[in-house]
């Protein structure tokens, strides 16, 4: 659902409604968002290319699920839920990494405002993913040494979430 409904905060952080999500990514309004990192046994960092088709970085590669939090739903069943959706998984253990931190991403020629307040999660899963095609067009793994170099020598390759966040975590250093 394009225009699905996203609950806004104040700059406290405090809930102060439920916003149409154009609404809140014309106008900059906070809302929830989530980042999951899974890995592999082996240490690879699981990535996904996001479908051309999305409205925010089209084709770039993304953290593992990056979701937004529908109205009610917690951190952590918004993590849940973008596993199933994006890469139809379950059954992974999820620990939550660093604190809620804010996010912005304003794209003025496309009137994006994007100010997220993010918890970042990670887990780890070694069966088959079968991602969904409306949101994701390939699936890779990396390691993180080479996470970090290709954020040096290819940072508009990724989300600048994705970047933000990994680096911000400390999973990998690159694109500074």
């Amino acid at each position: 659902m394009q225009d699905e409904p996203f609950e806004i905060f104040d700059e406290e952080g405090r809930l102060s409604g439920v916003a149409p999500r154009s609404l809140v990514h014309r106008r900059g309004l906070w809302h929830r968002a989530v980042n999951v990192f899974l890995f592999r046994k082996d240490g690879r960092l699981i990535i996904q290319r996001r479908q051309w088709s999305k409205d925010v970085c089209p084709g770039k590669w993304d953290l593992s699920v990056a979701e937004h939090l529908k109205p009610g739903e917690t951190y952590e069943q918004g993590a849940f839920r973008g596993l199933q959706e994006e890469l139809g998984v379950g059954g992974v253990m999820l620990e939550p990494i660093g604190g809620i931190f804010r996010f912005q991403l304003d794209v003025a020629e496309r009137m994006l405002k994007d100010h997220e307040l993010a918890q970042s999660f990670r887990g780890v899963f070694e069966g088959e993913i079968r991602p969904d095609a409306g949101e994701v067009c390939e699936i890779g793994t990396i390691g993180l040494a080479e996470l970090g170099e290709a954020f040096a020598n290819r940072p508009d390759d990724f989300t600048p979430w994705f970047r933000e966040s990994a680096m911000r975590l400390g999973l990998c250093r690159g694109g500074e």
